[in-house]
């Protein structure tokens, strides 16, 4: 078993926490290093999210 499906079933019903951690690591990323590379974190942060399986659904609330 992989690390990442390790990390998936530790996850699994608390997406939102996961989420939450996720968005809290780059903020600070992007406080250290002053926005300089904001968009290279949040690409990283999308990334980790399609990963973790915590995008299902992202989509559905931008078109209303």
């Amino acid at each position: 078993m992989s690390a990442l499906d390790k990390i998936k079933q530790m996850i699994k019903g608390h997406e939102a926490q996961a989420g939450k951690g996720v968005d809290m690591a780059g903020d600070a990323v992007d406080k250290k290093t002053k926005g300089k590379y904001s968009s290279q974190v949040d690409s990283v942060q999308d990334q980790a999210k399609k990963h973790l399986g915590m995008d299902q659904g992202k989509g559905q609330d931008e078109q209303k």
